[in-house]
């Protein structure tokens, strides 16, 4: 059966997808993917019986006639999801980028909701298997839909513009992350611009930060070009407002609209973000008035960008992920921040930085020895330097134990690391 043939016989019909036997659905479709430790295959006559109408598999042994057999899954589940993409006449934005492209999904999402109706990556469907999801999520009353792409490997991007077929992209930054699987800063660069030489093919339009000198050499031939800036106010233009707890910045539009944005949002950093998804709400002619809302109305979560007041601490938790990049943004406008209490700054390991790594731990060391943060808490593999005065743990179980014992309080505390070190679970002990 061709995907043509499995769109019109089985998809149109049932359009909801998984792959997934707990969440099937009655009268959905199970795709039955392969990976390290599980062969889809087997959960087949699981979700037949769960309420799936058929079942996409690739393992001639299985038998039933409920199941469409295919050469390769995966492969189908990606040609599928570009066959219906290729159905659907809506603006597609690609969103990638090495930081902060999940916020800023969700912030252009959040403004284009206010005026369209809008389908976008559910939490963080971002790869080889998320992003034909969302696709295949896509009903025919959607009006714009936002697609988010991530990449840890050379190539990845391309794999995945080529599916979702984007006719707008937006890359938030390019920054030191997945070393170890991209191998060096320039094959992060050609990989994350693997959009805009998509982009450029197919005569679309790139939304860019006109601050970014990498973002800018690397444009592959893209012609249609909307920027924002902190700095050029020829541009969709932000100005930063000093002093705000949280990410706030003055907008002014190209069509010459104005706000004063505040957000929810840790981090001057975020500023740019915010900024991106107003630029892509006054270019799609959603009103000044309708961004600010839907910017000031978007709450953080997944350990993402978030300020959390407990009984003993103000906390920064930024614990979804690190890399060299992230993490000296997120130090810096901590180091900055203006505190009455004790600064502490809880860091877990950066991961998957292959030779790079002591290097790079050693560099955030070095911002942390120049710095006025009191307390410095290292949870994993950390190099130890010569004049910093801090305190070292294996895990976040040790340390999760040593403040059982003795309680840090009183204190403005930054929690950021990789995601493996589930620097989370010592939250409810602070």
């Amino acid at each position: 059966m061709t995907v043509q043939e499995f769109y019109e016989t089985y998809y149109l019909k049932h359009p909801v997808v998984s792959t997934d036997t707990r969440t099937i659905s009655q009268g959905s479709i199970f795709v039955a993917l392969r990976g390290e430790n599980f062969d889809g295959n087997q959960y087949a006559a699981k979700a037949i019986e769960a309420g799936a109408v058929c079942a996409v598999v690739d393992d001639k042994s299985v038998v039933s006639d409920r199941c469409v057999y295919v050469e390769n899954t995966l492969q189908f589940l990606q040609d599928l999801a570009r066959y219906h993409r290729m159905q659907l006449n809506i603006p597609v934005i690609g969103v990638t980028g090495t930081n902060g492209k999940t916020t800023t999904k969700e912030l252009i999402s959040a403004v284009l909701a206010k005026k369209y109706k809008v389908e976008y990556t559910r939490g963080n469907l971002n790869n080889h298997i998320g992003v034909p999801l969302t696709l295949l999520s896509i009903t025919k009353d959607i009006e714009i839909a936002v697609v988010e792409m991530g990449a840890n490997h050379p190539g990845e991007i391309k794999t995945l513009v080529n599916i979702a077929c984007p006719t707008y992209g937006i890359i938030t930054n390019v920054g030191k992350a997945h070393l170890l699987g991209f191998g060096s800063f320039e094959n992060i660069v050609k990989t994350k611009t693997e959009l805009y030489e998509y982009i450029a093919s197919h005569d679309g339009t790139i939304f860019i930060d006109a601050d970014n000198e990498v973002l800018n050499a690397n444009l592959r031939g893209v012609k249609n070009l909307v920027k924002y800036s902190f700095s050029d106010s020829s541009c969709s233009y932000g100005q930063m407002i000093d002093n705000a707890v949280y990410a706030a910045f003055s907008f002014k539009s190209t069509k010459g609209q104005t706000a004063d944005i505040y957000s929810s949002l840790y981090g001057e950093y975020n500023a740019k973000n915010m900024l991106a998804a107003a630029t892509i709400g006054t270019f799609f002619d959603v009103e000044v008035q309708k961004i600010k809302e839907a910017i000031e109305g978007y709450v953080p979560s997944n350990n993402r960008s978030q300020l959390r007041k407990t009984d003993k601490n103000m906390l920064i938790l930024d614990a979804y992920n690190a890399n060299p990049t992230s993490m000296r943004a997120s130090l810096e406008t901590f180091i900055a921040m203006n505190v009455e209490n004790e600064k502490c700054a809880i860091l877990g390991e950066m991961f998957e930085l292959g030779e790079s790594s002591e290097k790079e731990h050693i560099a955030i060391l070095e911002l942390l020895k120049k710095s006025s943060v009191q307390r410095i808490v290292l949870v994993g593999n950390w190099p130890h330097i010569e004049g910093l005065n801090a305190s070292y743990y294996k895990t976040s179980q040790d340390l999760k134990e040593q403040l059982i014992k003795m309680p840090i309080s009183n204190s403005t505390i930054l929690i950021k690391g990789s995601r493996g070190v589930k620097l989370e679970t010592v939250v409810d002990n602070l």
